[in-house]
């Protein structure tokens, strides 16, 4: 760094060759003093403008609350969605299930199984009435009573069929031994 130092200083005459023209520097100065910036008006100090950003600013609250209660519904309303919705996937997974039990049992003609979805079929469509008069708010806790019956409707069904599956496997155990 000695040397970098060193010769800087003795070569610090050859650096200074150029100056700067003060006068050239100034006008330019000047110039940019001498330019008028657009006046600036606030807008939210005028008395109508505020006038209208409030109207506009209470419309949009207003819609806002109306669109949320409109949507929304009472709190009750929604627990019955929430209550409706834990029940419809926990009945829900049980018909699954056990459709596909039925479904792939070997031992059911394919006539039997198509008339047992047909009558699942009719379940299903009675179900979906029930839902559109639970969306309906049409005496929700009787709707709720009738959705949960449908769903047993279903399972006991599905169990009877498969008992009779089961009970039909078993070979007669009535031909004992004589003595």
């Amino acid at each position: 760094m000695d040397n970098f130092e060193k010769h800087i200083r003795e070569n610090a005459a050859q650096f200074d060759t150029q100056k700067a023209d003060r006068a050239k520097l100034w006008a330019n100065i000047s110039a940019e003093l001498q330019k008028e910036e657009p006046k600036v008006i606030p807008l939210w100090k005028q008395p109508m403008l505020r006038i209208a950003a409030s109207v506009v600013l209470l419309l949009g609250i207003a819609s806002f609350i109306g669109l949320s209660i409109y949507r929304g519904g009472t709190a009750e309303t929604q627990y019955v969605s929430k209550e409706l919705l834990e029940i419809d996937m926990h009945y829900q997974n049980l018909v699954s299930y056990q459709v596909q039990l039925v479904q792939s049992n070997p031992n059911l003609t394919e006539e039997d199984k198509a008339e047992f979805l047909s009558f699942m079929d009719e379940l299903d469509a009675e179900y979906e009435t029930l839902r559109e008069e639970m969306r309906k708010n049409l005496d929700n806790e009787r709707v709720l009573e009738a959705i949960v019956a449908n769903y047993k409707k279903r399972i006991e069904l599905i169990e009877n069929l498969l008992k009779q599956i089961n009970d039909a496997k078993k070979p007669d155990e009535d031909y004992g031994y004589t003595l």
